[in-house]
């Protein structure tokens, strides 16, 4: 089983809904975890639309990414270019891989509008997900 780590800036949105999706898509052919460079806490929004297509993500938590230290990562996928720039080095074997999501959380507009902002990022993260899971797990 391989070892997952998606990291991003405050591991409140968008590594949240790798995170989700991979363990879904992965199933048992993998371990799945994420962290941020800081914490913010999960998005509430984030947890309504992985709701709204089946994923529940409301247990997750938001971890800093010095918890998973001296965990021998297999995979390190980074979702936002800041996280990608401060990603620390992992002295594993770790093969990284990295798509910079834009940031639901920094969506303006009525609620109808963040709320589609949400959705379409989730729906670019599935995408990336399912595929991620078919061709490299």
């Amino acid at each position: 089983m391989k070892k997952i780590l998606v990291l991003c800036t405050g591991n409140s949105c968008r590594s949240q809904l790798m995170e989700g999706y991979l363990r879904h898509f992965a199933g048992d052919r993998a371990a799945v975890y994420s962290a941020g460079v800081e914490t913010h806490g999960v998005n509430p929004k984030a947890i309504q639309v992985m709701a709204e297509d089946g994923i529940d993500i409301s247990g997750h938590t938001s971890n800093h990414v010095d918890e998973y230290a001296d965990v021998a990562f297999d995979v390190v996928i980074t979702v936002c270019d800041h996280a990608k720039e401060r990603c620390p080095v992992f002295p594993t074997r770790a093969r990284q891989f990295h798509h910079n999501f834009p940031d639901p959380a920094k969506a303006q507009g009525s609620e109808e509008e963040v709320h589609a902002v949400f959705v379409d990022v989730r729906n670019q993260i599935r995408t990336y997900a399912k595929t991620f899971a078919e061709e490299r797990l």
